[in-house]
């Protein structure tokens, strides 16, 4: 089955074709550098890791570029506030950015383009725009023609003619238009500039993505991506300067990721309901804020709240027990041979899982499928499975969980690494009592063995006993 996707442009879901075959050219707007990231990032980041995965996952090369706006209004404001200089400001936010994106194990993209790294391409892109007729300079800035491309509002919706009747009078009366928007804006005193043949000044936030995704990927491309806020107006004047400039089409499939809702209201600073990613790290493991994310559709408004994120924590907590048992089974001679189930429970998940991701990466279900195969697992060790059929189990469910890793970013850790990473006192504590309670049992003191047990309930853990001696495991 190939995959389709929903494509923005088209309103519907389309069967994804290549440009080249077996390859992916993949375009994602990335952070503006001014300050931490928030959960809003994090969804969007870990939405296109995940499509980016499976792409792999399915045999494609894939290149993704996600860029760095590292200069902006916003980052020379903040590093203003702050007195220092902002380039100083930007590079230190682009490796917290980095920070944050590794700790939810968001792979890093092929290229990652900084705006200011592609300055002489933006001037020459400007020049060319001009020569073409979509762009006209004045005083230092460099606008484009909206009037020039017929085919404005398409990716958006909008048409051309309301948004001119909708338009306030612009206060900018250099524009011919209202809806013109800058490609080269010229210099403010004590801004950043750079030498450009209209005087000195520094690109538009509009123009960077087009020169960045056109130096890396070409002017055409498979997949441009990054959140619903940004089909207009920063993708719909994407694709008029691209195209104009082309004379062809930019992207063939344009994905949009939903919102982060606090409370059912859209997450803003302007509403005190702003989360940062190391913020919500300090109360959950990674892979449950990762898995939070999984469980609503991208393209849908996802509700954050830390009772669901206790869910996901709980979630993930199922399957490492499930992991947990597993690794520990050994199965026996008298037991049932249980092959055929578990061979069934492989094809199971493939099927279910596979349909879910071709279908527009449908995570929810594609989740869905990992607790069936949990279900099915439990079921499989509760009928006392031979030594074959447990040796058997052991590798289907190291397949399965492979597949997860790889392809969703979670479960990428053996229950036991799980437990300790989840432990709220150091594993050598928990050590300490466990030997404490052997050493009450070897001496038949049970009232000091079933207090430690207790202690350790009270600490987060739960203790296993076996033939094999005695594990732990973290409570959720």
């Amino acid at each position: 089955m190939n995959i389709t996707l929903y494509n923005t442009m088209t309103s519907k879901k389309e069967e994804f074709k290549p440009i080249n075959e077996s390859k992916v050219g993949m375009y994602v707007c990335g952070v503006t550098v001014y300050d931490y990231t928030h959960i809003g990032h994090g969804r969007s980041s870990v939405a296109f890791d995940v499509i980016r995965r499976f792409f792999e996952y399915k045999g494609y090369d894939v290149t993704f570029v996600k860029n760095f706006t590292d200069v902006d209004d916003k980052i020379i404001n903040r590093a203003n506030e702050n007195h220092e200089l902002w380039r100083d400001l930007s590079e230190r936010f682009i490796k917290e950015h980095d920070t944050d994106m590794d700790s939810l194990y968001i792979k890093r993209p092929t290229y990652t383009p900084m705006a200011t790294k592609y300055i002489e391409k933006m001037i020459n892109y400007c020049e060319r725009l001009i020569e073409k007729g979509n762009a006209y300079s004045v005083d230092g800035d460099v606008y484009f023609r909206v009037n020039s491309f017929k085919e404005y509002g398409k990716l958006s919706g909008r048409n051309l003619e309301d948004m001119m009747a909708g338009a306030r009078v612009d206060v900018n009366n250099k524009k011919e238009n209202p809806l013109d928007f800058a490609l080269w804006k010229a210099a403010k005193p004590g801004e950043p500039s750079w030498t450009s043949p209209w005087g000195q000044g520094r690109p538009g936030w509009h123009i960077e993505c087009s020169v960045m995704s056109e130096a890396i990927l070409g002017s055409h491309i498979d997949i441009h991506g990054g959140g619903q806020d940004l089909i207009f107006p920063h993708h719909e004047n994407e694709i008029a300067q691209s195209e104009a400039i082309s004379c062809s089409t930019f992207a063939n499939y344009w994905i949009h990721n939903g919102f982060v809702n606090i409370n059912k209201e859209k997450m803003s600073k302007s509403l005190n309901n702003f989360f940062t990613i190391r913020d919500i790290l300090k109360i959950c493991h990674p892979e449950a804020l990762r898995l939070l994310f999984l469980m609503t559709h991208y393209r849908q408004p996802l509700e954050y709240s830390e009772d669901k994120l206790k869910e996901a924590s709980s979630s993930l907590h199922r399957i490492y027990i499930f992991l947990d048992e597993v690794s520990h089974l050994t199965g026996s001679k008298k037991g049932k041979n249980m092959e055929q189930e578990i061979c069934d429970m492989k094809g199971h998940f493939i099927k279910e899982f596979e349909e879910a991701m071709n279908d527009d990466f449908n995570t929810p279900k594609a989740v869905a499928a990992i607790f069936e195969i949990v279900r099915m697992g439990n079921t499989i060790i509760a009928g006392k499975p031979d030594t074959d059929s447990a040796e058997y189990l052991k590798e289907v469910s190291s397949y399965i969980f492979d597949i997860v890793s790889k392809v969703l970013g979670i479960i990428n850790h053996s229950a036991d690494e799980w437990y300790k990473s989840n432990l709220k006192i150091p594993v050598s504590e928990v050590e300490t009592l466990i030997a404490k309670r052997a050493e009450a049992r070897k001496n038949k003191d049970f009232a000091l063995a079933d207090s430690v047990r207790a202690e350790l309930a009270e600490k987060g853990v739960e203790i296993i006993d076996t033939l094999d001696g005695t594990r732990f495991r973290t409570l959720v």
